[in-house]
């Protein structure tokens, strides 16, 4: 299929041929037949990535503040590759059209194939021939359905939602400061509702646009002779009883501007990208203005069990989400409420996409919406695209499954380069992760469905998802008979450990999982200088708090910070001192969310060794992240950030520092591939691995139990 896509580096705009997006759980795959430019948000994510790096770097303050941070914490490499990460992706547009569902997901029961749907989302109702979308994000339409009109459904979306936030009665009045596609399409929705509509933009013809096809009761350009007494006068000299700001721009005139000709505890309804740093007096105070925000599409934006789960807010109590917003703005199309054809000003077939963003740049002519059609007759079912000519394998042949920023940053670099070393297949969940991957890693095709990537060619996975497919891809792997690298944890339950146990045992493959840190150059000088000798030790993580909204913290998707990073410093621990853990206690800093991310965790090992993980997310992150301290036969030791060490003993200590952190994920990556090449073995035993599993799984049980030792 193709896509649009965009590098926010070069700029350079191009539809490229990538594979099917896949088709996840609660999600459905359409056949785009329209889909819709917003000018706004797109226009400008156009306008920075054409600009110099300077001009990024200015548009980003925050951005280029993260990229020091990185600087100072991992070095200049791994920052490089960070940035370059970035700056190289082929980065989608669009997030508003309409097609056709051809496939649907488990568990989906309210669509089937043959249903004329609108989708929304960014990252999902994309610019290309296919799109796979949650279905809290598509609504299902009829089938005699226009679907040019019906592919505005996000931006009617947000309009509604803004309307909603101004939460206006019969016969009310309302001034939108801006007419673009956001600010008519509130205006028709407003309409509709029986408000009287004012408008004021900028632009003669956007206000004219509005006034000729009746959008709104009176149109001004906001420097029109007396535009404020015009505007007190249409509302019988009370001032309009709530203001919608849906302009998009760095000035402060709007939010003052609305201030200044609302009437009395009236509202104010931000639904664009303006700055709210309004003059208190004399408009705001004096007024006891109202100021509200517009999130997006409306409840349930941002919310990873709502949109990407599926799960809905109850009607009565939530009445109006996201979804139930798109389907209201269908709604008035379908019932010819609103008329928003006169909107399309533009129609591009999708070949031409480029040009589209040409005028959206130039402004070479008045525009308001652009629509995007695609041919419908055309093939486009594939899903393995050729990204090399060669077709070279060795004794170890790789293909990866999953390939965001870490895989990107820590192993496809550090895949060493040999002929005996073959790159096959890459496979994502986006089509151009998956292409951009394999064609800068030199890999042979970028694919859609699993059984392309664990063929007959490939005899070593990769697996760098989410977590909570980690345990199923390690799986299926094994019963393809491939050896498996996974980025930890193993898995999120107890069930998929045991099958791995038992699928192993059974194909006797490798199975390694992404514990770096015991491969870091000053780890392996601290474990030659400690021995063999029982120790106690102590790894100490300040690991910064993560919103309980991430995917990190969910539970069924990453785990938790216990199974997802804990895991981590446990095989530490249990390298370090060269035996199993066999018992742990864990107790956790009471948390209103109950994320368990503050904890200290005592583990003891079968030689006598005893450790203590102390993991914080309650400090500050101007500290260094990680330090170890050990203490064995009369010799401590400490390792700080993975970048200074020092060992004491008899005489003056031992200092080693080197200039940039290195937790080991090259000498890792190296050391798995070089160990299937020489012996067919993972560096990590597999008992190893096991052992710090279930210990990560028995510091949760221990912290439900309150602290009760629990043996593993």
């Amino acid at each position: 299929m193709q896509q649009l896509t965009q590098k926010l580096g070069s700029g350079d705009m191009i539809i490229q041929e990538v594979p099917y997006p896949q088709l996840g759980k609660g999600m459905v795959i359409v056949k785009n037949h329209y889909s819709i430019i917003s000018a706004g948000t797109e226009g400008s994510t156009v306008v920075a990535a054409r600009k110099s790096l300077i001009g990024k770097a200015k548009e980003r303050p925050q951005q280029v503040k993260q990229v020091i941070d990185t600087l100072k914490k991992q070095g200049p490499v791994q920052t490089y590759r960070a940035v370059m990460k970035k700056l190289d992706a082929y980065s989608p547009l669009g997030y508003s059209c309409a097609g056709e569902v051809i496939e649907v997901g488990e568990g989906v029961t309210e669509f089937e194939v043959g249903d004329k749907v609108a989708c929304a989302g960014a990252g999902y109702a994309n610019h290309a021939e296919i799109v796979s979308v949650p279905i809290n994000l598509c609504v299902k339409l009829d089938n005699d359905s226009n679907l040019k009109d019906a592919a505005y459904n996000t931006l009617g979306a947000i309009s509604m939602q803004g309307v909603r936030q101004a939460d206006l009665r019969l016969g009310e009045s309302c001034v939108i400061i801006g007419l673009g596609l956001l600010g008519q399409l509130a205006a028709l929705i407003l309409k509709a509702s029986g408000v009287t509509v004012i408008g004021i933009d900028v632009s003669e013809a956007a206000v004219k646009q509005a006034v000729d096809n009746k959008v709104v009761d009176l149109g001004l350009t906001r420097n029109a002779a007396g535009v404020e007494e015009q505007i007190l006068n249409a509302t019988n000299g009370y001032g309009a009883d709530a203001v919608i700001i849906a302009a998009a721009t760095a000035s402060l005139d709007p939010i003052n501007f609305a201030g200044a000709i609302a009437r009395k505890k009236g509202k104010v309804v931000v639904l664009g990208a303006v700055p709210t740093g309004f003059e208190r007096d004399p408009y705001w105070y004096r007024k006891e203005l109202e100021l509200k925000m517009a999130c997006s599409y409306g409840p349930g934006r941002y919310d990873l069990n709502y949109e990407e789960k599926g799960i809905d807010y109850p009607l009565p109590y939530v009445r109006w989400t996201e979804k139930r917003n798109m389907e209201a703005f269908q709604n008035l199309i379908a019932t010819k409420k609103i008329d928003i054809e006169y909107l399309t000003t533009h129609e591009f077939d999708f070949d031409n996409a480029k040009e589209a963003f040409d005028l959206v740049v130039s402004k070479a002519e008045p525009f308001t919406g652009i629509a995007l059609k695609y041919d419908i007759e055309k093939e486009t079912n594939k899903s393995k695209i050729s990204t090399s000519e060669s077709e070279k394998l060795g004794k170890i042949n790789i293909s990866f499954v999953g390939a965001g920023s870490y895989a990107q940053g820590n192993l496809l670099p550090n895949i060493p380069e040999s002929n005996e070393v073959g790159r096959v297949g890459v496979l994502t969940n986006t089509g151009t992760t998956s292409k951009r991957v394999a064609e800068k890693f030199k890999f042979q095709f970028c694919a859609t469905k699993e059984d392309d990537v664990l063929d007959d060619k490939t005899n070593t996975v990769f697996v760098a998802t989410r977590h909570d497919s980690h345990g199923s891809y390690v799986l299926k792997s094994l019963k393809a008979n491939k050896n498996v690298f996974v980025e930890k944890p193993l898995c999120l339950l107890e069930s998929e450990l045991q099958n791995i146990i038992e699928l192993q045992a059974e194909t006797n493959k490798s199975v390694m999982v992404g514990f770096n840190r015991r491969f870091s150059p000053l780890t392996a000088k601290l474990k030659k200088a400690v021995g063999n000798n029982p120790m106690t030790m102590l790894y100490r993580i300040n690991a910064g708090a993560i919103p309980g909204d991430t995917w990190i913290q969910d539970i069924e998707i990453g785990g938790g910070r216990v199974l997802g990073e804990v895991c981590h410093f446990i095989d530490y621990l249990t390298y370090l001192n060269g035996s199993l853990p066999v018992k742990v206690s864990a107790s956790a800093l009471p948390d209103a969310n109950k994320l368990n991310d503050t904890l200290n965790i005592l583990i003891q090992f079968e030689n006598g060794s005893s450790g203590v993980v102390a993991y914080y997310a309650n400090g500050s992150k101007s500290m260094t992240k990680e330090y170890v301290e050990v203490f064995s036969a009369g010799l401590s030791a400490t390792l700080n950030d993975f970048k200074e060490l020092k060992i004491y003993g008899k005489g003056k200590p031992k200092k080693q520092k080197i200039f940039n952190q290195n937790k080991g994920q090259k000498e890792m990556v190296e050391a798995f591939v070089n160990g299937l090449l020489t012996n067919g073995k993972a560096p990590i035993p597999f008992e190893d691995i096991v052992a710090v599993t279930k210990a990560s799984f028995k510091v949760l049980e221990s912290v439900k139990r309150g602290g009760e030792q629990v043996e593993i």
